[in-house]
């Protein structure tokens, strides 16, 4: 059984994500905003606690991971849409952790199909005026990047779709529960193919925005996220 990290544990996709993969056996731990916002607490192998609109409490987290060790599989979930901490829930926080905790054997990262209408300039991250299809391009290209640079770590993005959850809301036309299918058997399966650098819909994969995939965008994303959390990806 795999030890399995997901943030934004406490509702919606991931909550379901954490249940299905505990349901199935395996070890999870799961982080929420704080104790107040934990459920079935005895169903967790942990519980990380912290605000991830906080630098500071994002640094936290990552120090409360490391007492478990190294994850098989770090799922992240966490993401906000209209709200003014877009930038840092969306893409400062997955970027963050990733920099910071010890390499696991499997990365997921929750991306959108909003993504595509993204844009590459980096200003935006500079000036803090991304908006939510920015973050989702740019945690996509995240993804690909830990694909293409760490050797013994797999990385993957998904767009879970527009599915009913608080954020989504309660009209929303997409598949509540196949939302949260693809980031389990990514974190857990042993038939995915492509094994590493995929964009997932439903466990088919996607095409992406073109410059997800693109070397020197993804090299420019990085410095600039060091620049903003002066936390350079190893």
């Amino acid at each position: 059984m795999a030890l399995i990290l997901v943030t934004g544990a406490a509702s919606g996709l991931g909550h379901d994500t954490a249940h299905a993969l505990a349901d199935d056996g395996h070890d999870v731990v799961v982080h929420v905003r704080n104790q107040g916002r934990l459920t079935d607490a005895s169903r967790w192998k942990g519980a990380l606690f912290g605000d991830l609109a906080e630098i500071d409490e994002i640094r936290d987290v990552a120090r409360q991971a490391a007492a478990f060790g190294r994850f098989d599989a770090v799922i992240h979930n966490a993401g906000v849409l209209d709200s003014p901490d877009v930038i840092t829930v969306n893409i400062l926080a997955p970027y963050t952790l990733t920099a910071l905790m010890a390499k696991p054997a499997r990365l997921i990262y929750l991306s959108s199909s909003m993504h595509r209408t993204g844009s590459t300039d980096l200003r935006r991250l500079a000036f803090g005026t991304a908006s939510y299809a920015d973050t989702k391009l740019w945690v996509t290209a995240l993804a690909f990047a830990c694909a293409s640079r760490w050797a013994g770590t797999v990385s993957h993005a998904v767009d879970p779709g527009w599915v009913p959850t608080r954020m989504g809301g309660r009209g929303a036309p997409d598949d509540l529960i196949a939302g949260h299918r693809t980031q389990a058997w990514l974190a857990t399966g042993d038939d995915v193919i492509p094994p590493t650098g995929g964009y997932w819909y439903h466990r088919r994969i996607q095409a992406p925005h073109p410059a997800a995939g693109r070397a020197d965008f993804q090299a420019r994303l990085l410095e600039a996220l060091a620049d903003r959390t002066g936390v350079p990806l190893s």
